[in-house]
């Protein structure tokens, strides 16, 4: 498989840890697999915050668990364009998402930055940021 599609499987699986449309439960620890110890995650806008991985996986497991207040959830990434070099990678990408807040359906969109490095695993996300656009 080509480093280009191993990022991409990577990359679905990151989209799909939190996933829990049908009743599922999202599979928040996947995202420990994915990102490297240290990693470092990142939204900007009017709540900038800077994460490690398990800062930033504790809230959104209460927010996604069975009951919680964000229901049906997905999100995908809708396009992107991603540069090798090496062992390194960056992929720059938009993102649509839905769910149920609160009871109430929601739809939005963004932008992901995701930095990859090759390890003896292979492919691994060493950080991402994101830019929620506001309707």
């Amino acid at each position: 498989m080509s480093s280009k599609a191993e990022i991409d499987v990577v990359t679905a699986e990151f989209f799909g840890a939190f996933d829990n449309r049908g009743g599922k439960a999202a599979d928040l620890d996947r995202i420990r697999r994915l990102v490297l110890p240290g990693g470092v995650i990142t939204m900007t806008g009017p709540q900038f915050t800077v994460w490690t991985v398990e800062e930033f996986l504790e809230p959104r497991r209460r927010l996604l668990a069975a009951g919680g207040r964000l229901a049906e959830f997905s999100e995908w990434e809708t396009s992107e364009r991603t540069e090798i070099a090496g062992d390194i990678a960056s992929r720059f990408g938009e993102y649509r998402k839905s769910g149920l807040l609160d009871g109430t359906p929601f739809e939005g969109a963004g932008t992901k930055t995701i930095q990859f490095v090759r390890t003896a695993d292979g492919w691994r996300i060493a950080a991402f940021a994101w830019y929620d656009h506001q309707p």
